[in-house]
């Protein structure tokens, strides 16, 4: 079963994946950032860079058993997430 989640803040395109067996990655902009295996919950973290050219740090947690979710913030604020898959 895979879960994925979108989001795109001040130009930045941000996924989040969640897999059963290859982990729950962390993209900004198709890069990398981060990287994790729980089974009931994992919590991402990422920067991305704003419009003045800051770092704005992510963090991200995929939580649940039955129905999984996530939840995302950015520098501390919370950014709504479209569920894709």
């Amino acid at each position: 079963m895979k879960s994925i989640w979108t989001a795109n803040y001040e130009n930045n395109a941000i996924k989040i994946i969640n897999t059963w067996f290859d982990g729950e990655p962390l993209y900004v902009n198709n890069d990398l950032q981060d990287k994790k295996f729980g089974l009931v919950s994992s919590n991402l973290t990422g920067h991305i860079i704003n419009s003045k050219n800051e770092k704005e740090h992510i963090k991200a947690t995929i939580f649940g058993w039955f129905k999984v979710d996530c939840i995302l913030f950015i520098s501390d604020k919370k950014i709504e997430l479209t569920k894709e898959k």
